[in-house]
């Protein structure tokens, strides 16, 4: 398996919407809306992952100078801040078939070597319980619950942070 992975473009809107709908409940799932005015505010901070010409997976999030990743920031891709301090995820999505591969990993990786890149301080997102063991593999450091109530769900706010 090879895997590219590389910035999206608003071209790329109809199969980041389906992969989104694949693997989200509805509750949860970004519309294509959100996904056009997200991919039209920041496509930079927007990587897609492909197993030749497959579209298999996506991570994105915005940049910004708040250290608290809020609801607010899922509905309005207008407060992207280009010049940011903290790269944001919103979203981290393997197609089912390519889970457990390293897929989401890989992605994780390419968007904190993004980050550093482009001189953030660091990235933060919020997950699922479950989800904080996977999360710390990377560097996230668990900074408890989050006032995020996205879908109804709980949601633990984690942050690696770069070095100065």
């Amino acid at each position: 398996m090879d895997i590219l992975i590389r910035k999206a473009t608003t071209a790329d809107l109809d199969l980041v919407t389906r992969i989104e709908a694949t693997c989200f409940p509805p509750a949860e799932a970004a519309p294509r809306e959100a996904f056009k005015e997200r991919l039209d505010h920041y496509a930079g901070q927007f990587l897609i992952a492909f197993d030749g010409d497959t579209p298999i997976g996506f991570i994105d999030g915005f940049v910004t100078d708040d250290e608290i990743l809020t609801d607010e920031m899922f509905a309005d891709a207008s407060l992207h801040n280009p010049n940011g301090a903290w790269q944001m995820i919103f979203g981290l999505n393997t197609m089912p078939e390519y889970r457990n591969r390293g897929i989401g990993g890989q992605l994780i990786e390419a968007f904190i070597d993004l980050a550093r890149e482009e001189k953030r301080k660091g990235v933060i997102l919020t997950c699922k319980e479950e989800k904080i063991p996977y999360y710390a593999k990377f560097g996230f450091v668990n900074e408890g619950e989050s006032e995020s109530d996205h879908g109804g769900a709980k949601w633990y706010q984690m942050r690696v942070q770069f070095n100065k």
